[in-house]
């Protein structure tokens, strides 16, 4: 599928993976019209038959994304608008990542605050470079606070204290604390970065689009049900992926390839990408 027409988004597909380079110079910030352009990409990728995991990246090595735009905030009008029951469309993009069928990752080699911090969040994956990357949130340095999901995203993945420490402190968090806190899936040595998203993604990409949708939908569950509905839901979901014939052809793959004897199962993923020819 071709995506046309973006000033901000720089587009490359490969085997199933579509990169997406975020490029507003000089500092990557999170302006009006970046928003724009994110959110009409979140309404393309959902017909986007050719993708199953995207992964966002920056152009500019010291800047992710760096805020959301603050003289556009500062704007806003005197009296707060009143409380409503549409989502704004930065976390209607928030939710589409969240929701959609498709696995969406982030990697990381510069900073990420405020806005750009929240866009991480509505991801399923992130992964930062040691030394490089760098997280926070400082709206309330500002005198505001976070508004594009993070007081509610941010203790869902790092708990309800650390995400407090985040918000209230307005300090930075490298990769490594990110990690530990859990903000992050993995800290990796810049040199490093590429090669594991890279390879992580190609990976996902080459099992079936079936199969990654009902998966991340069973583990969306659990963020969102309370235990036994969702131990019903996973038995709901895993009940369909079984009756897929991809996966009756995968399986029976598996087998052929050596699958459940003592040599396959010494290196059973190098076995994995052999099963695509299953399809």
């Amino acid at each position: 599928m071709a995506y046309e027409n973006y000033k901000f988004l720089k587009f490359r597909s490969e085997r199933g993976v579509l990169f997406v380079t975020i490029n507003n110079p000089p500092i990557n910030l999170l302006t009006y019209d970046l928003g724009l352009e994110l959110f009409r990409f979140s309404g393309e990728i959902l017909v986007d038959q050719e993708t199953r995991v995207i992964v966002f990246d920056s152009a500019n090595p010291e800047f992710f994304i760096a805020h959301f735009d603050v003289t556009f905030l500062a704007q806003y009008p005197d009296q707060p608008a009143p409380k409503t029951a549409d989502l704004h469309e930065l976390n209607k993009v928030h939710e589409t990542f969240r929701r959609i069928p498709k696995v969406s990752i982030g990697k990381i080699e510069g900073r990420a605050r405020g806005g750009g911090s929240e866009f991480l969040l509505g991801l399923d994956m992130r992964f930062g470079a040691i030394g490089k990357a760098i997280f926070g949130q400082p709206e309330v340095a500002l005198g505001i606070i976070p508004g594009g999901g993070g007081t509610q995203r941010l203790p869902r993945l790092v708990g309800a204290a650390r995400a407090l420490e985040i918000v209230m402190g307005c300090g930075d968090l490298s990769a490594e604390e990110a990690e530990r806190y859990g903000y992050l899936n993995r800290a990796l040595p810049p040199d490093e970065l590429a090669h594991f998203v890279e390879d992580l993604a190609f990976r996902i990409a080459s099992f079936p689009a079936e199969t990654i949708a009902l998966a991340k939908g069973a583990v969306r569950a659990a963020t969102e049900l309370p235990l036994i509905e969702g131990l019903l839901e996973e038995t709901w979901l895993f009940n369909q992926s079984c009756a897929l014939p991809v996966a009756k052809a995968r399986m029976k793959k598996f087998m052929e390839l050596g699958g459940q004897t003592r040599e396959g199962e010494l290196d059973l993923p190098k076995m994995f990408f052999s099963l695509a020819e299953a399809e």
